[in-house]
């Protein structure tokens, strides 16, 4: 594995480096740290930033390459990542106000929208990797997300809990909820939904990590946020999907521009191969496999 990690001298940076460089020595992974100064004057606080990003990565007994340049810092993670083949990119995040919907810095959106590498953005300071959140929108779209939390868990000792939320169907079919709730029955159903969180914990089970699916029912960003809360977890990963048209470059839908916002701890986004088929398909999902409609009838639908 080979990490760039990016630095401006900031505080958040800094984290940005202690848990790259936590990753990087528990994946024995190639490190290269990258430092720019966008401003004349800036050039002392970055280079004060660099030496102490040595040094945290020497502790580790992580030895990194190290990059200096002047310019945008967009610009130049961007071309960076371009020359050489990284399969992830760690910035730090900071948070610009208190109100408005969106609250993370534009940088960190603008560098996670043009990478093509899985980027990381560290926001907080958390020293370990235990648990690790994949939030699952139940389509083939994720399976690069759980691949890597995979890879990442299993170099860390870490659990990976895979969580899907459905949409609220209307109050009478609450029974319905309770049958969706019952994880076991829908891993063993013939739903697509069933169907694929079941291969994604199968998946990561063949990895050696240890794995179980949440299933909740209600405002998906609402229901994140809960289980964030709940399961105290050192990193949440979600996806994004190839934007359409000749430009490399992806849509962060709201769902994860929402988890970088307001999480409290490091958001990991990685690439899918895929669109997801949207909320249409999800609801006659769920309706179909709560009336026991076959596979083949479904396809027909």
């Amino acid at each position: 594995m080979k990490i760039l990690i990016c630095t401006d001298g900031s505080a958040q940076a800094e984290n940005a480096v202690r848990f790259g460089g936590l990753i990087a020595e528990k994946c024995e992974a190639e490190a290269t740290i990258l430092a720019i100064t966008e401003k004349p004057g800036e050039e002392d606080t970055v280079f004060d930033s660099l030496r102490r990003a040595q040094q945290l990565l020497k502790e580790r007994g992580v030895n990194a390459e190290i990059i200096t340049k002047s310019g945008e810092p967009i610009e130049e993670i961007v071309k960076r990542a371009d020359e050489t083949s990284y399969d992830l990119v760690v910035i730090g995040a900071v948070r610009k106000g208190t109100r408005g919907p969106f609250l993370m810095s534009a940088k960190a959106y603008k560098i996670i929208k043009a990478v093509g590498p899985p980027v990381l953005a560290v926001i907080g300071n958390r020293e370990s990797i235990k648990r690790i959140l994949v939030c699952s929108g139940g389509e083939k779209y994720i399976d690069r997300a759980v691949e890597f939390s995979g890879t990442l868990a299993k170099a860390a000792g870490a659990s990976v809990t895979l969580f899907h939320v459905m949409a609220e169907p209307p109050a009478v079919y609450t029974d319905l909820i309770k049958m969706e709730e019952d994880v076991n029955l829908l891993l063993h159903s013939s739903s697509g939904l069933g169907q694929n969180l079941r291969r994604e914990k199968e998946a990561l089970q063949a990895m050696g990590v240890t794995a179980e699916v949440r299933l909740r029912h209600g405002l998906v960003i609402s229901e994140v946020f809960k289980e964030i809360r709940r399961g105290d977890y050192d990193l949440v990963v979600t996806g994004s999907s190839p934007e359409g048209g000749n430009l490399r470059s992806y849509i962060m839908g709201n769902i994860t521009r929402e988890i970088v916002n307001r999480a409290e701890c490091p958001v990991l986004v990685v690439r899918g191969g895929d669109e997801p088929l949207g909320l249409t398909r999800s609801l006659r999902g769920f309706f179909s496999h709560a009336f026991g409609h076959s596979k083949q009838e479904q396809e027909q639908d």
